[in-house]
């Protein structure tokens, strides 16, 4: 019997911005990281992986 997985996350507009800088940092987006396609483990902010910060998990939060 198939697990129930629900649907893939739509991806990301084009138009969203992967980064922007706050306080001469870095600041990538969630939608650099879906474009990216796993978590990458540095705790950033905007992780839209669950559990955040778990380099490789490629399971989106809803």
């Amino acid at each position: 019997m198939a697990a129930d997985h629900p649907p893939p996350a739509p991806p990301p507009s084009p138009d969203e911005p992967d980064f922007f800088f706050e306080n001469g940092l870095v600041i990538f987006t969630a939608a650099f990281h879906l474009r990216r396609g796993s978590c990458c483990g540095s705790g950033c902010r905007y992780c839209p992986y669950e559990p955040k910060h778990v380099e490789g998990n490629t399971e989106i939060r809803r």
